[in-house]
């Protein structure tokens, strides 16, 4: 015997639906959505934006090696400030265009 979860009625092993109430007796899998993309890994709100972030470190290293070797100087700590900020604008600018689609 198959027990309705809506009324609880007994319904015989065969039933599709509950014959009291016309529930179904088993519940369908949910519908995938053929178009959705699994999601990427995102940092500050971007996708791929831990490798975003990890090329912004390395131009960051290389010009605090190039303002060694040449003595030039730059302010690295400023430069590497304005870079986050970018990052978590940008983040904060795709994730509001995602919402909207």
């Amino acid at each position: 015997m198959v027990y309705c979860a809506k009324c609880g009625t007994k319904n015989p092993d065969d039933a599709k639906v509950c014959t009291q109430c016309g529930a179904s007796l088993y519940p369908r899998a949910e519908p995938t959505r053929r178009h959705e993309r699994p999601r990427e890994k995102e940092c500050f709100g971007l996708p791929h934006g831990g490798a975003i972030f990890g090329i912004f470190i390395g131009i960051i290293i290389i010009l605090w090696g190039l303002t060694q070797i040449f003595g030039w100087e730059v302010e690295i700590g400023t430069f590497a400030i304005i870079v986050i900020g970018i990052l978590i604008v940008a983040g904060a600018i795709y994730g509001l265009t995602r919402r909207r689609s």
